[in-house]
């Protein structure tokens, strides 16, 4: 990857709505990576990458481990499974203890960003209950990277984007209709 952002995005009750107004306004050939950090239930299939793909002009498709970050292509972690971004920007999907009560955990998507990407992390908290996110959120902010919320008055569920305000000023609180034109003009803009 060069010097291009990457988009980490974190959801869980109230989520899947608000993804379905975010990620269908990307156009086709948006110039950077997103990866998604959807709680779902653990032991059950999930089509949450199918329901999103029919809608969105840009690919989605459930991380795989070992996959490279690709410019235009929306990850979705598989359920049960934390994915965090390794070094080179690669999927690492692991089976470690819960995070907050949920595997996959938003904080270990959002810090391991933070590391290995730096400035370049976007983090992007959506709606939803309980903390995770905040702590990830605070690491991205202290790698150089962009912390955005969605309006609390918008969400479903605030209590993740709340949770994250407590840690975190973020660059931009919007509503979801508003989210998907911010990543236009971040990934358009050069990161040192």
């Amino acid at each position: 990857m060069t010097a291009q952002r990457a988009f980490v995005v974190a959801s869980s009750a109230g989520g899947l709505n608000a993804l379905l107004v975010l990620l269908p306004s990307l156009p086709a050939g948006f110039p950077a990576p997103v990866v998604c950090v959807q709680h779902m239930h653990p032991h059950q299939p999930s089509l949450l990458a199918d329901i999103l793909a029919r809608r969105c002009a840009v690919p989605v498709r459930f991380a795989a481990e070992g996959q490279v970050l690709e410019p235009g292509v929306v990850l979705v972690a598989p359920p049960d499974r934390h994915t965090v971004i390794d070094e080179g920007a690669r999927i690492r999907l692991w089976d470690g203890p819960l995070v907050n009560h949920v595997r996959p955990s938003a904080d270990l998507l959002f810090s391991s960003a933070a590391a290995v990407l730096g400035p370049r992390t976007v983090a992007v908290v959506l709606s939803g209950t309980g903390h995770d996110g905040a702590a990830g959120a605070a690491a991205v902010r202290e790698a150089g990277g962009t912390v955005v919320v969605q309006a609390p008055p918008n969400c479903e569920f605030p209590g993740m984007v709340e949770s994250t305000m407590r840690l975190v000023e973020p660059d931009a609180m919007l509503p979801v209709g508003e989210i998907g034109a911010a990543f236009q003009r971040l990934a358009a803009e050069a990161v040192a």
